[in-house]
């Protein structure tokens, strides 16, 4: 399956924070042809392994590599007069709201829109002030009995999108943060599956990052990974944007650094992207990340985290924008830091003596024989 196709799979699908099962099938589904062992935690994250080759024989160390699967939506506070009133789960923008079409998960799936009153019949401030959410409501066009027989309140609403082709290779679509990185989870995996690593590959989609992390706080608790990398949509390019940790779309990733990320990580990150020539920018955070990176870091003693920003226009809409390429660069760097991470690296993140030896990081990792099963899907 074509990164674009995944994409397009994972934005149309709906779930929000705590109801990520629609999400979760896809990507289980996708996950499954390159793991060893799959695993959905209590919280409703995906856990895939892929076991590392040692020659050695002993225990290998684990990477942990992850993105998370929620999206932002809405949820059914009352019913009006036929006319549904609802409140926000996760950090959506009260400005984008009116006259979207949106989808009601009752007791049938319903078709609406969101409505407010005529600007003809607002007062003059009123017109220039952003709506409040409170003065909004979905129209599903039944009568008030029947409404009130397939919605209650608790329901939750998405926003109703396709995922549009623009030019240059750039689509647009709802849910691209961080629908985008679980895409990028799932082609490292794959293309790990060609390759020789001897850490032991945990692949995440972890659940209800928009309302607090929680998928990446407990499923990093259970897996206690000697490294953790993070992907997570940064902002790109578009007018009216400080340039601070902007990533123009098309020119890579940003690679982060900061308190919340460890040096080593970010400086392997950096020297494995300059040796195969894959274009980035470094993202530099002063404190919190607002990121997974940011909750997985703090686990058990500490996890040694990275963060990879993958360049999204118009963020925590219906119409966020992204290249494709980018993706590919992303799913690239993240599979060859994966098959260079080995047992001298893990020494220096715990701080022990190492013997001093050449740089290798622009060698190719060996590829490894492939199931032909996995080879099969993976075309």
């Amino acid at each position: 399956m074509s990164i674009k196709e995944f994409l397009r799979q994972l934005s149309q699908a709906h779930g929000v924070s705590g109801y990520e099962h629609a999400v979760r099938d896809l990507v289980s589904e996708r996950f499954r042809p390159y793991a060893d062992e799959i695993a959905v935690t209590p919280m409703g994250s995906v856990i895939a392994l892929q076991r590392g080759t040692r020659a050695d024989k002993t225990p290998a160390p684990q990477v942990l590599v992850e993105a998370h699967m929620d999206e932002i939506g809405l949820m059914v506070t009352d019913i009006d007069h036929g006319f549904i009133r609802f409140t926000h789960v996760g950090g959506v923008d009260a400005r984008v709201l009116v006259a979207q079409e949106v989808v009601v998960q009752g007791k049938e799936t319903l078709r609406g829109i969101i409505g407010a009153r005529p600007p003809h019949v607002l007062t003059a401030a009123e017109r220039d002030q952003v709506i409040p959410m409170s003065d909004l409501w979905i129209d599903v066009g039944l009568s008030e009995t029947r409404v009130r027989d397939l919605v209650q309140p608790g329901d939750l609403v998405t926003l109703a999108r396709q995922v549009t082709a623009l030019k240059n290779d750039l689509v647009a679509g709802k849910a691209f943060d961080d629908r985008c990185g679980v895409v990028c989870v799932a082609e490292t995996l794959a293309l790990l599956a060609t390759m020789r690593h001897p850490w032991d590959v945990y692949a995440v989609a972890n659940a209800q990052e928009e309302v607090g992390s929680r998928g990446a706080i407990t499923s990093t608790f259970q897996i206690n990974p000697a490294v953790a990398i993070a992907l997570d949509a940064t902002y790109a390019d578009q007018p009216n944007m400080s340039e601070i940790n902007v990533v123009p779309l098309n020119q890579g990733m940003g690679i982060a650094t900061g308190p919340n990320i460890h040096p080593l990580i970010h400086e392997k990150l950096t020297e494995i992207a300059k040796a195969h020539e894959i274009p980035y920018r470094v993202t530099a955070y002063t404190g919190t990340t607002s990121t997974d990176a940011w909750a997985m870091q703090v686990v058990r003693e500490g996890i040694p985290t990275g963060l990879i920003d993958i360049p999204v226009r118009y963020m925590h809409t219906s119409v966020e924008t992204l290249s494709l390429t980018d993706l590919e660069r992303v799913s690239r760097l993240l599979a060859l830091f994966c098959a260079a991470l080995d047992d001298q690296f893990l020494k220096q993140l715990r701080g022990e003596p190492v013997a001093e030896q050449p740089a290798q990081a622009s060698e190719k990792p060996k590829a490894k024989n492939v199931t032909r099963k996995a080879a099969r899907k993976r075309k």
